[in-house]
């Protein structure tokens, strides 16, 4: 036996011994008349301790939560008294506060059909081999970017939006644009595989007899024509170019295309009715929050944030963070629970994983992974793992994913704004170097702390990027002149 093992042993024999000796040591002890009370423990707060329950910990933290939410609450109406106004909303959504009958919102929700329409035309010219190969990828780029870039022409060049209608007009299309990118990226690899199929078959010599025996053997199988009925059921490209099929995969909460999607047998009746109750309700909640308490707070942040006033401005900044994070935790609920699980139980969607445990995350990366799975696996399959075959590093591939949502995210606040600025792009785009700072505070002082850092990234830069854009678009829109004007309030 080697030294290393001999050294271990020696050290196992030494601890229990001592072990021993304290046993009897202890035993010794209670036979004394003193009545000794102590023995060998560690404090609780210690790591060594082995205490884990902390839950009057935890109530205490919420009590003092609420109690702070009441001042703030109490504070909020004595200074503003009550914002609350569903008919302004109803103004803001359906744009009935700005002049002019035209609708140029409803003009660009009804010409995305146009762009769906042509992307199914051209599949259909690929797939009986009309459209040479190389023509139908041109037009299908072609159809991509004018789809993408129109909104912000029209948007740009056009009166008459209202902010909700510009802005549900780029989500829309933002969303066209990824499922129309991964409808003609599987299309495409159907064909090549129907291609390559082709080619096998060319180059096999059978004979009539052959065929005919293996004819024969195939419905003597029962469980080969069970195979077959059950293959049959599927549905198999290019029998998936239909109109009905692509609205389909548009209308479900996904956006990676397949031709043949899980589905449930039947609609849960008093599990969508409690979707739909909670997208009333909690639309109602995230309404209230910004009328009441992060609408003044953004006002109150321009003309500090204008002068560069940091201690006024951070103040201002850490009072937004915390309406602004319930709005965010709210509309999380509601959008990717309550409408999605919604979308999926009417149009019996199966596949309902449409968040992992972000909340757990101990760096940016595990965040961005399970915040938004639809778009992570679209990400993923469309983007991420074919640059991997095509030889790009993994570095590369990940920049090229913050810079794809980077882009959209920045194409979904400036566009609807009229405000071209770049901070959330330049937000986006922060998170690599964030990734590795917080990987980083992982490695060196564990998991809890990268999720501290993971949080405080959350919390504080979202009500950051609103003061900016609010400033940003109060400057373009009115001018500096406006600014003075809130200094004399």
């Amino acid at each position: 036996m080697s030294e290393h093992g001999e050294g271990i042993r020696r050290r196992t024999k030494s601890v229990t011994r001592a072990e021993d000796i304290q046993a009897e040591e202890q035993k010794i002890r209670k036979k004394q008349p003193d009545k000794p009370c102590h023995k060998p423990r560690d404090s609780l707060f210690s790591w060594n301790s082995g205490f884990n329950d902390f839950t009057g910990f935890i109530n205490w933290a919420f009590l003092l939560l609420s109690i702070g939410g009441l001042r703030l609450f109490l504070e909020n109406f004595l200074k503003y008294g009550i914002r609350i106004d569903p008919l302004q909303w109803f103004y803001i959504l359906t744009g009935q506060d700005d002049s002019g009958d035209e609708h140029p919102s409803l003009v660009l929700i009804l010409y995305s059909c146009v762009p769906i329409v042509l992307c199914l035309l051209t599949e259909k010219g690929l797939a009986v081999e009309i459209v040479p190969n190389m023509t139908g990828m041109t037009i299908h780029i072609i159809n991509l970017l004018v789809l993408i870039l129109l909104p912000m022409v029209v948007i740009h060049v056009k009166d008459g939006f209202s902010l909700v209608g510009a802005s549900f007009v780029t989500t829309l299309y933002s969303v066209l644009f990824l499922k129309l990118w991964s409808y003609v990226q599987v299309n495409m690899w159907c064909r090549m595989a129907r291609q390559n199929a082709k080619g096998n078959l060319r180059r096999q010599s059978l004979s009539y007899s052959n065929l005919k025996s293996n004819k024969v053997n195939l419905h003597d199988d029962d469980s080969s024509t069970e195979d077959l009925k059950e293959h049959k059921k599927l549905i198999q490209y290019p029998d998936n170019l239909t109109l009905k099929d692509l609205y389909y995969f548009l209308c479900v909460p996904t956006l990676c295309y397949e031709l043949n999607f899980p589905k449930t047998e039947r609609i849960r009746k008093r599990f969508l009715i409690k979707r739909i109750f909670e997208v009333l309700i909690g639309v109602q909640i995230i309404f209230c929050v910004i009328q009441q308490y992060m609408i003044p707070s953004v006002k109150n942040s321009l003309i500090p944030f204008s002068n560069m006033d940091y201690t006024l401005a951070t103040e201002r900044l850490l009072k937004l963070a915390i309406p602004n994070h319930l709005a965010w935790l709210c509309m999380f609920y509601i959008m990717f629970h309550s409408w999605l699980n919604l979308l999926g139980e009417i149009l019996h969607f199966a596949d309902r994983s449409f968040y992992g445990d972000w909340w757990n995350a101990n760096n940016i990366d595990s965040f961005w992974r399970n915040w938004n799975l639809p778009v992570h696996r679209w990400a993923l399959r469309h983007l991420y793992l074919p640059m991997i075959e095509m030889g790009y590093s993994k570095s590369v591939g990940s920049l090229a994913v913050f810079f794809i949502s980077a882009f959209f995210h920045e194409y979904m606040v400036s566009v609807p704004l009229k405000t071209y600025k770049i901070w959330a792009f330049m937000g986006m785009m922060g998170q690599v170097p964030l990734s590795y700072i917080s990987k980083s505070v992982e490695r060196a002082y564990g998991r809890r702390f990268g999720n501290l850092v993971f949080w405080s990234s959350i919390i504080l830069g979202q009500p950051l990027c609103i003061m900016m854009y609010y400033h940003d678009y109060i400057v373009v829109r009115y001018g500096e002149s406006l600014l003075e004007d809130y200094a004399h309030v």
